[in-house]
């Protein structure tokens, strides 16, 4: 699934309003199979401080489970507009959610974090299952979750 987005809304003010410097990031989340529901998932941005900074993908749109997610609906307030345009269907157990997107070039290597919050009905809750640098010594390189995600990876 390729998903082009100029840059995350919420780092206008990490960026010059004349010029935005942008890459192409790709954000890989393969689940375990766990013989469940499929997953909901989203992924977030915090910055070095642990400040919330955006969404880039909400997988699952039933607002009502949202709050099963609680890391990202602690930072974001669980907001709808945090997440319009930016969902899809859950993700079954053993597949992989891929997305690309623009991202600021002035949210890499800058101490910014990605976040992986999941949750699967009649399963465990697992907030920020997965926490990834984004950064270019880790472009491509796996991730292993402490729940539902077998592996998540960053590529530049």
């Amino acid at each position: 699934m390729k998903i082009a987005l100029s840059t995350l809304a919420a780092t206008a003010a990490l960026v010059t309003p004349t010029v935005v410097e942008a890459k192409q990031v790709t954000f890989e989340t393969t689940l375990k199979s766990y013989g469940g529901a499929g997953a909901y998932a989203v992924i977030w941005v915090a910055d070095a401080a642990g400040k919330y900074k955006g969404t880039l993908w909400m997988a699952g749109d039933r607002a009502k489970y949202w709050r099963h997610l609680a890391d990202w609906q602690r930072a974001s307030g669980g907001r709808a507009a945090e997440v319009d345009g930016i969902t899809g269907a859950s993700i079954g157990s053993g597949k992989t959610l891929r997305i690309t997107l623009d991202l600021a070039d002035a949210l890499i290597d800058a101490g910014h974090v990605v976040h992986v919050d999941t949750s699967v009905e009649n399963g465990r809750d697992f907030p920020s299952e997965v926490v990834a640098p984004l950064a270019t010594d880790r472009n491509g390189k796996p991730v292993a979750g402490k729940g539902h995600v077998e592996t998540f990876k960053v590529s530049f």
